[in-house]
């Protein structure tokens, strides 16, 4: 949630004419890293592109200087990379200190950025850093050294950068000159603005949205991203100022700001205690004080919240309807808005999310519910951008599932009118992985399209025979006739692949203990198992494997990735196996390292040779894909676990006794399903080795 006290507001280098704030983002705490001699590395999304480039740094919310030894731009080159990294300089100098509260903008620099590209910002950090400012919700992974890792900002590759987090620090803005940009564009929120909830690392913000549509105009727009999670209208607390008193150092003072959306509101009636006349109260404040500045200011509704906890109450519904209906009508407060309730409500119970929207908390949309905030917003009302493409493609449903070797997947193509004449030769295609295919039900074109009109096509996709499990992304793309001008539009969802049973290949074996029917599949590298079981541990021994015979040797490593794990309950397991012999665990060496589906990670041993796990070490949050890893050293089990198969955390580390000689190792899966009979979990794997 955030934010001590406002930063100083901008001064008049940060200020000066010619830039257009192309990503920004708002500091609101700050912590003790306790390291020194460190790198950081920042990926950001840009919006407008530009031909020259400068970073903004705040340093508003520690007690103590911050000393910038060397900082660095470049364009990303995937990961941690970047191509051609470009000394930034403040003043002249390559060494910036910020005094406590302050800003510092570096020198111009000149760099060719395309819209909607990614830079990467790298800042080392000389001696101890005693604090970090910093913007925590960033759903984007950002790059460390270790301690004493020294001045790596000018790297071209990431391989010194073996930490990672997920928060912005310092960097505050990201501006450019030489742009098509008519302005810039802010969004002024709370979590939703924020992205909670939205797919890290996907950039799939609302605001990241319309930026995207922005693109596609003749002149565009930068957005701004002033989101915060927790943030209010009414008031603040210590670690999250209210929206008016951010309103300058967040708002007024970004470079080429020209519109603002205030998207906010939803804390203050839910849990924040306030009226729906102290919200209004509060938008005619922030208008006013935006207007003075001669900027736009677009209202969008708030959101439904029923089911969000039990911070609904009919009374507090009244109040949402009653600030709703002054956004929509203002009389003048608002130049126009954007109608983010009506975007993604239910239809048949307007107090809540429509399921297509809904996160599954209630209360922050999904990446197609940010989407369609992004979509409410009509371009035109902005004053920021010119000669945008009136229709736009959507497809239908959101998460898509396939199943290896089905028979096809319903999935629809609709392609909205949403400007003010006809558009026509309107044409629809799908771009799918190769091998797939896609057999639409009628014509994928459309002669004229009337203002307010959609046409939809759905078409039936079949993934290739070989296509592997998991995630594979499928677009769509319309052209049509706008004023005689060929225009364009597209859209993305995320399917999902999943096994069909199928059984194993040699050298593979499997093996069960349960007393519902287990099933196997194997696509190359990737395994998948269908296990019921009661337990995997104390008195119960039921599972399901796959495994490899007399691959575990008494000095090696078995390791696997489980990629995802679903059915059954929360204590269901799925990771991997040892022992000296898998089907007759009674025989010895008997080990397991699981990641449960709630419950963390379970390193379960047998301390006395009876096939029996008795001894557990574990525990944490679940996390999926899971990377596990048992190293033996004879008979010494140590337990690892990772998420990205590079840094690894130790488990725990136990004795085993009776192993013995080299034994049998694999992946194994229990759905622990005693309080669930019956059920059958099921896991998938995409990598399992084992070596010496």
């Amino acid at each position: 949630m955030a934010a001590l006290l406002p930063a100083a507001p901008a001064t008049a280098e940060t200020t000066q004419p010619g830039w257009t704030g192309t990503w920004a983002t708002a500091q609101h705490a700050s912590y003790d890293p306790g390291t020194s001699e460190v790198t950081v590395r920042i990926p950001v999304r840009v919006s407008a592109g530009g031909s020259s480039v400068r970073i903004r740094l705040s340093n508003g919310f520690t007690t103590e200087p911050v000393t910038i030894g060397h900082a660095t731009v470049g364009r990303r080159d995937g990961g941690s990379d970047v191509r051609k990294p470009q000394r930034l300089r403040f003043g002249g100098k390559s060494e910036v200190t910020i005094p406590v509260g302050e800003q510092a903008a570096s020198d111009q620099v000149q760099l060719t950025v395309p819209a909607r590209s990614d830079l990467v910002v790298s800042l080392y950090f000389p001696g101890r850093l005693t604090h970090i400012s910093q913007h925590w919700m960033g759903l984007q992974t950002v790059y460390w050294t270790p301690d004493g890792g020294g001045d790596h900002a000018s790297d071209v590759d990431g391989d010194a950068f073996t930490r990672t987090d997920s928060t912005f620090p310092f960097l505050t803005g990201v501006d450019v000159q030489g742009t098509n940009a008519a302005g810039a564009v802010v969004a002024l929120g709370d979590s939703i603005t924020d992205g909670a909830t939205s797919t890290a690392n996907a950039n799939r913000r609302w605001p990241d949205y319309l930026a995207g549509r922005l693109s596609a105009c003749s002149s565009t727009a930068g957005v701004l991203n002033e989101g915060i999670s927790g943030n209010r209208i009414t008031a603040g607390v210590d670690g999250n100022p209210s929206a008016l008193d951010r309103l300058e150092r967040d708002v007024l003072a970004q470079p080429g700001a020209r519109t603002v959306v205030l998207f906010e509101g939803v804390n203050d009636l839910s849990w924040g205690g306030a009226t729906g006349d102290q919200v209004i109260d509060g938008m005619k404040e922030i208008a006013r004080r935006v207007h003075a500045r001669g900027l736009r200011l677009i209202g969008a509704t708030v959101v439904p919240y029923r089911g969000w906890g039990d911070w609904w109450t009919e009374a507090k519904e009244a109040d949402r309807q009653k600030v709703n209906a002054f956004v929509r009508d203002s009389g003048g407060v608002f130049d126009d808005y954007a109608d983010f309730d009506k975007a993604v409500r239910d239809p048949d119970d307007p107090t809540r999310y429509a399921a297509a929207f809904d996160s599954g908390d209630h209360l922050h949309p999904n990446d197609t519910g940010m989407k369609a905030f992004a979509d409410a917003v009509d371009l035109t009302t902005l004053g920021a951008a010119r000669d945008c493409p009136s229709a736009r493609v959507r497809l239908t449903p959101y998460r898509p599932t396939l199943q290896a070797g089905g028979d096809g997947t319903e999935i629809t193509s609709t392609v909205t009118n949403t400007g003010p004449k006809t558009v026509t030769e309107v044409g629809t295609r799908l771009d799918l992985p190769d091998g797939w295919s896609a057999e639409p039900a009628g014509s994928a074109r459309t002669r004229t399209l009337a203002p307010g009109d959609s046409a939809t096509v759905t078409w039936t996709v079949t993934p290739a025979a070989d296509a592997a499990w998991g995630t594979h992304q499928i677009g769509v793309r319309t052209s049509f006739l706008q004023g005689g001008r060929t225009r364009r539009d597209s859209d993305s969802v995320d399917a999902t692949v999943t096994p069909a049973p199928s059984g194993v290949r040699a050298p593979y074996l499997t093996t069960a203990t349960t007393t519902e029917e287990a099933r196997y599949a194997q696509n190359d590298g990737q395994f998948a198992i269908w296990a019921g079981g009661q337990d995997l541990s104390g008195w119960k021994d039921e599972k399901a494997a796959i495994y490899l015979a007399d691959a575990a040797s008494p000095s090696g490593t078995v390791t696997a990735r489980v990629a995802a794990q679903s059915g059954s309950g929360p204590s269901a397991k799925a990771g991997i196996a040892v022992a000296n012999d898998l089907t007759a665990p009674e025989k010895g060496g008997y080990a397991v390292l699981t990641m449960s589906a709630q419950y963390g990670l379970e390193f379960l041993t047998d301390s006395d040779g009876d096939g029996r796990l008795d001894t557990w070490a574990g525990g944490g949050s679940s996390y999926h894909p899971a990377w596990l890893k048992l190293v033996r050293d004879g008979s010494t089990y140590t337990a690892y676990a990772g998420s990205d198969g590079t840094a690894w955390q130790q488990v725990a580390t136990a004795t085993v006794p009776s192993a013995s000689g080299t034994g049998d190792a694999g992946m194994v899966a229990s759905a622990v399903n005693l309080n669930y009979p019956g059920q059958t979990t099921t896991a998938v794997f995409d990598s399992f080795s084992s070596t010496k």
